[in-house]
């Protein structure tokens, strides 16, 4: 029996505790915001302390805990990072037909709040650190693990503060297991740029509106010219294009239709909208957050410009941007998607495709420092939504799929 015959025979035989340690980490709450992860943190450490796997917690902020496990194998090579991260979406009220925090497992699919976005990659990243120490003899270089905690509001006191503070988890590959679709391998992101506009007017009583202008009324104008940010065009890179052009069809599989037609384009979201005190009242105060994405070939000062230009025509908006990274890539033909593509086509018999993913993840960061970062993990199915969830083929097969993938890194 070959090492990848006996580590998908050790999976297959751990099926129940592999599965149980997933469910279990859904049931453990850690919506952010607030983002207190101590508890899902402990969760894991337990786990590794069990599996007699040594960790370090790394905390920058007390309730936001981040687990870093390292170890060398046998003989020189490259090094190998897993990433995963602990903090979920806040779970919203209605359309759940399971207990967002229950774990339950009905008709093949596991629910609850982090089911894809990423308990499900961040225990395969776990499982996948657990199975080659016990063969690190037999491997070359060094495989790190870091589950983080903060990915959900940028990261500051998660793997950005990892990358700036901890130069060891960098190495020279990552593999991420934020959800994709297990057609596509993400190589690449568009870049979210969060901006506030805080409209101020005097306000006055409903009846009086020759004496104030609405600062709801300006919002609603304002958000219908910021659409023209959506028009700005995008130059992207050949390969890349090229790359993209082919995975089309894909892309709307992983994402949704219409995924591949926004993937090049600037979008834009009002996420948030607060104006208004009372029905009969003129608001003197409204403030809209929006959330713009910029595709590759897109950067921040001419979407800025645009923005300024749009603004100057309402002298009682103030702007405040609350948060940007830029779009990221690497090679979309690079070693390690070859290496996700045999393991995926072995183990399914499926072509999976580079794609670049419409969401941020935190393998941006290592991009940022030229360090090639893949994600690979399960369909989005009710990410940020109600019934999130993930069947247990897809969890077991993104599994199996870390941990031959990262043998074969470390084996070359």
């Amino acid at each position: 029996m070959s090492d990848k015959e006996a580590l998908l025979a050790a999976i297959e035989q751990d099926r129940d505790l592999i599965i149980d340690f997933y469910r279990g980490f859904i049931r453990v709450k850690s919506p952010n915001p607030p983002g207190d992860t101590r508890e899902a943190a402990g969760y894991i450490g337990k786990f590794l302390t069990e599996q007699a796997l040594p960790f370090r917690t790394i905390s920058p902020k007390q309730e936001f805990p981040n687990l870093v496990a390292t170890f060398d194998g046998s003989q020189p090579g490259r090094h190998l990072v897993l990433n995963g991260h602990i903090d979920v979406f806040p779970v919203n009220d209605t359309g759940w037909t399971q207990d967002p925090w229950g774990g339950a497992l009905v008709d093949g699919a596991i629910f609850g709040r982090g089911a894809c976005d990423m308990k499900a990659g961040t225990t395969a990243s776990i499982f996948t650190y657990r199975y080659l120490h016990r063969i690190r003899e037999k491997l070359k270089g060094k495989l790190t693990l870091t589950c983080v905690s903060d990915e959900e509001t940028f990261g500051p006191w998660g793997a950005r503060y990892l990358i700036e503070h901890f130069p060891e988890v960098r190495g020279d590959c990552l593999l991420n297991g934020e959800p994709s679709g297990t057609n596509v391998i993400r190589f690449g992101e568009k870049g979210p740029l969060w901006i506030a506009f805080t409209i101020r007017t005097s306000g006055a009583h409903g009846a009086y509106t020759h004496i104030s202008a609405s600062s709801t009324k300006i919002a609603g104008q304002l958000i219908a010219d910021l659409e023209q940010l959506t028009k700005i065009p995008s130059n992207v890179p050949h390969n890349i294009a090229k790359a993209l052009e082919q995975a089309s069809s894909e892309i709307d599989k992983a994402m949704g239709v219409g995924a591949a037609e926004i993937l090049p384009k600037v979008t834009l979201n009002i996420g948030m909208m607060t104006g208004g005190l009372k029905v009969n009242m003129i608001p003197g105060e409204c403030r809209i957050e929006a959330d713009i994405r910029l595709p590759l070939g897109v950067d921040k000062a001419t979407i800025m410009k645009e923005v300024d230009t749009i603004a100057s025509r309402y002298p009682d908006v103030a702007i405040e941007e609350i948060g940007f990274n830029p779009p990221s890539y690497c090679d979309p033909y690079g070693e390690m998607v070859e290496i996700l593509r045999k393991n995926v086509r072995d183990l399914r018999g499926i072509e999976a495709v580079p794609i670049v993913s419409l969401g941020a993840t935190d393998a941006r960061l290592w991009r940022y420092r030229n360090i090639p970062a893949y994600v690979y993990g399960p369909p989005p199915t009710g990410m940020g939504s109600s019934d999130e969830r993930v069947t247990v083929s897809d969890f077991i097969h993104v599994v199996r799929t870390h941990v031959l993938s990262a043998y074969d890194y470390l084996t070359r």
